[in-house]
């Protein structure tokens, strides 16, 4: 046989154009899911190329589309969460937060949304009841509507219990244009509050570990928090949800998308203690750990004190903190500047280190 020609059933990687991880992967693995660099090339690889279309290339938290002579965030997300429940929230919640945070993430208010419920056979009817009800008081509070909706149900053994997907909708500002690819140097880096609590929380339920105190999920609808953001300026770069792959998951996927570099100061970035001490206790990075309600945002230097002020001024960005920069140097990649006065490299997460927590 010529060493060209593909032996019957072996897969044929010869019109993927990166070699590395997938050509090792001829079969999905968890860390295809993760949000980091095996995530980015599955979609480069794969769906990108099958799909298509101008709209897509962005590959943003949301698609801003003209229609009608409206701009319209849209976005989609499915939960697989394990647990169901933890402290903090629900896959009820991180269903209608996730997706409403990745339309605020286009400077968007979430309007409605679609809920499609997977359902295992043999799960409690009250248990459904509970995720539902959970759900729906999220949308609630987030004033968004749920306006749609599908049910379906696998054989027992087939899935885990519950799985959602949500999608949503919501009008874009006069003005606002926020996408990764706006990110220039100069820009200051704000991250909104604490980071790695969802990451930590699932963790400790799912494994049973006690770290002294429980840890709460972050899980919170961003909206009024952008808004507050907009109110200061409509000129906001960039904002990102760092959920998948954490905060160093989103500067990376910023970095890569504009050209530029990105240094952040470890010291400035803010790590509650009980996250600290859980990550230090099974060798995690927090940077690389989910959020739920958190944002990073690159903003024009001349607005950024006033943009700090008002996060600080909402709830939910009452810890938010300056944690670095956008630079013209090291184009494409994040440094980090360490307490010791030395720097490393924050790479792109091959997979993911805590698997299944969204």
């Amino acid at each position: 046989m010529a060493s060209s020609e593909v032996p019957p059933g072996a897969p044929d990687f010869s019109g993927w154009s990166c070699p590395v991880p997938l050509r090792d992967h001829p079969r999905v693995v968890m860390g295809h899911g993760g949000g980091g660099a095996m995530s980015a090339e599955l979609v480069e690889n794969v769906f990108a190329p099958a799909f298509g279309g101008p709209v897509l290339a962005g590959l943003g938290d949301s698609a801003v589309l003209e229609l009608g002579g409206a701009r319209l965030a849209f976005s989609t997300d499915s939960y697989v969460v394990r647990p169901l429940f933890f402290p903090g929230g629900s896959i009820g919640d991180l269903a209608v937060n996730g997706t409403v945070n990745d339309l605020a993430m286009s400077g968007a208010r979430a309007a409605y949304l679609s809920c499609g419920f997977i359902l295992e056979e043999g799960v409690e009817t009250a248990v459904v009841d509970r995720v539902a009800r959970a759900l729906g008081a999220a949308a609630r509070a987030a004033g968004v509507e749920v306006a749609t909706g599908d049910t379906k149900v696998v054989e027992a053994g087939h899935g885990d219990g519950i799985y959602l997907n949500t999608a949503g909708i919501g009008l874009v500002p006069a003005g606002v244009d926020i996408r990764p690819q706006r990110a220039v140097p100069g820009d200051v880096v704000i991250v909104s509050g604490e980071i790695g609590l969802h990451g930590v929380a699932i963790m400790s339920v799912r494994e049973g570990l006690e770290f002294g105190v429980e840890i709460e999920s972050d899980c919170a609808a961003l909206g009024g928090l952008v808004d507050a953001m907009l109110a200061v300026t409509p000129d906001l770069h960039v904002l990102r949800d760092p959920t998948r792959g954490g905060l160093a998951a989103a500067l990376n996927e910023i970095a890569a998308a504009a050209g530029v570099g990105v240094t952040v100061s470890e010291r400035a970035i803010p790590v509650p203690a009980q996250v600290a001490n859980a990550c230090a206790v099974l060798g995690l990075d927090p940077m690389y750990v989910a959020n739920e309600g958190k944002l990073v945002a690159f903003v024009p230097r001349e607005h950024a004190e006033a943009v700090l002020a008002a996060m600080r001024a909402h709830p939910l960005g009452a810890r938010a903190a300056v944690v670095g920069e956008c630079v013209a140097e090291h184009p494409g990649m994040v440094v980090a500047r360490t307490p010791l006065g030395g720097t490393r490299v924050v790479d792109l997460p091959l997979g993911e280190q805590l698997p299944r927590i969204c």
